[in-house]
């Protein structure tokens, strides 16, 4: 796969390098050199990655039944 440097040295890693490598919008990739000179891209902390959704995990309020919620939705509560 090959891909074209922009004016500013950015360049677009090909999708099928990004779904290989398990990276997307946000994720923070290192450029090694390896001994043979080579340049390879790697994940920084693959195993980390988390759902940028997963912070909010939780805030709904624990506890609550379904009934609990539509009644302090619905105002009858």
């Amino acid at each position: 796969m090959s891909t074209t440097v922009k004016a500013k040295g950015q360049v677009t890693i090909p999708k099928a390098v990004r779904d290989m490598l398990g990276i997307g919008p946000g994720s923070q990739v290192d450029f090694r050199r390896t001994a043979d000179g080579n340049i390879v891209v790697v994940p920084v902390d693959a195993g980390k990655q988390v759902s940028r959704f997963a912070k909010f995990r939780g805030h709904a309020g624990k506890g609550m039944s379904t009934d609990e919620i539509m009644a302090l939705t619905r105002g009858d509560g």
